[in-house]
Protein backbone atom coordinates (compact mmCIF):
# COMPACT_ATOMS: atom_id res chain seq x y z
CA UNK A 1 0.00 0.00 0.00
CA UNK A 2 2.98 2.58 0.63
CA UNK A 3 3.92 1.96 -3.24
CA UNK A 4 0.46 3.63 -4.30
CA UNK A 5 1.45 6.67 -2.18
CA UNK A 6 4.48 7.06 -3.89
CA UNK A 7 4.13 10.00 -6.65
CA UNK A 8 6.42 9.89 -9.49
CA UNK A 9 8.40 12.43 -9.98
CA UNK A 10 7.84 12.99 -13.24
CA UNK A 11 4.25 12.93 -13.15
CA UNK A 12 4.63 15.91 -10.94
CA UNK A 13 6.62 17.87 -12.84
CA UNK A 14 4.11 17.63 -15.40
CA UNK A 15 0.85 18.19 -12.51
CA UNK A 16 2.93 21.44 -11.41
CA UNK A 17 4.03 22.68 -14.98
CA UNK A 18 -0.09 22.22 -15.72
CA UNK A 19 -0.35 24.03 -13.32
CA UNK A 20 1.98 27.04 -13.80
CA UNK A 21 0.39 26.92 -17.44
CA UNK A 22 -3.05 27.55 -16.02
CA UNK A 23 -2.28 30.22 -13.59
CA UNK A 24 -0.43 32.15 -16.46
CA UNK A 25 -3.89 31.99 -18.36
CA UNK A 26 -5.44 33.54 -15.55
CA UNK A 27 -3.16 36.38 -15.61
CA UNK A 28 -3.43 36.79 -19.01
CA UNK A 29 -6.84 36.52 -18.92
CA UNK A 30 -6.98 39.50 -15.73
CA UNK A 31 -4.79 41.81 -17.92
CA UNK A 32 -7.32 41.39 -20.87
CA UNK A 33 -10.19 42.32 -18.68
CA UNK A 34 -8.53 45.31 -16.81
CA UNK A 35 -7.77 46.69 -20.13
CA UNK A 36 -11.47 46.16 -21.46
CA UNK A 37 -12.67 48.02 -17.93
CA UNK A 38 -10.15 50.82 -18.67
CA UNK A 39 -11.91 51.24 -22.12
CA UNK A 40 -15.73 51.10 -20.61
CA UNK A 41 -15.00 53.70 -18.20
CA UNK A 42 -13.64 56.15 -21.00
CA UNK A 43 -16.27 55.46 -23.07
CA UNK A 44 -18.72 56.34 -19.92
CA UNK A 45 -16.80 59.58 -18.89
CA UNK A 46 -16.40 60.89 -23.01
CA UNK A 47 -20.22 59.69 -23.03
CA UNK A 48 -21.12 61.37 -19.97
CA UNK A 49 -18.86 64.71 -20.45
CA UNK A 50 -20.60 64.92 -24.26
CA UNK A 51 -24.45 64.92 -22.86
CA UNK A 52 -23.70 67.53 -20.24
CA UNK A 53 -22.39 69.79 -22.94
CA UNK A 54 -25.88 68.95 -24.82
CA UNK A 55 -27.73 69.64 -22.54
CA UNK A 56 -26.12 72.88 -21.33
CA UNK A 57 -26.32 74.19 -24.88
CA UNK A 58 -30.09 73.22 -25.21
CA UNK A 59 -30.82 74.84 -21.45
CA UNK A 60 -28.80 78.17 -23.13
CA UNK A 61 -31.07 77.97 -26.12
CA UNK A 62 -34.21 77.40 -25.01
CA UNK A 63 -34.17 79.28 -21.58
CA UNK A 64 -37.36 81.29 -22.71
CA UNK A 65 -39.59 78.17 -22.86
CA UNK A 66 -37.84 76.98 -19.72
CA UNK A 67 -39.08 80.06 -17.72
CA UNK A 68 -43.04 79.66 -19.10
CA UNK A 69 -42.89 75.49 -18.34
CA UNK A 70 -41.18 77.09 -14.58
CA UNK A 71 -44.06 79.72 -14.15
CA UNK A 72 -46.57 77.20 -15.31
CA UNK A 73 -45.56 74.51 -12.58
CA UNK A 74 -45.00 76.98 -9.84
CA UNK A 75 -48.85 77.24 -9.25
CA UNK A 76 -49.32 73.46 -8.88
CA UNK A 77 -46.01 72.89 -6.57
CA UNK A 78 -47.30 75.29 -3.88
CA UNK A 79 -50.50 73.39 -4.20
CA UNK A 80 -49.42 69.97 -3.15
CA UNK A 81 -46.70 72.28 -0.85
CA UNK A 82 -49.64 73.14 0.89
CA UNK A 83 -51.73 69.69 1.06
CA UNK A 84 -48.64 67.98 2.62
CA UNK A 85 -48.08 70.80 5.47
CA UNK A 86 -51.54 70.14 6.43
CA UNK A 87 -51.29 66.30 6.59
CA UNK A 88 -48.41 66.84 8.59
CA UNK A 89 -50.04 69.26 10.50
CA UNK A 90 -53.22 66.91 11.13
CA UNK A 91 -50.70 64.16 12.36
Amino acid sequence: MEEEKKVNPEEQKKEEQKEEDIAKEIEELEKEDKGKEVFKTALKIALGIVFILIGVVLFIRWWPSFLVVLKGCLGPFLIFAGIIAIAIARE
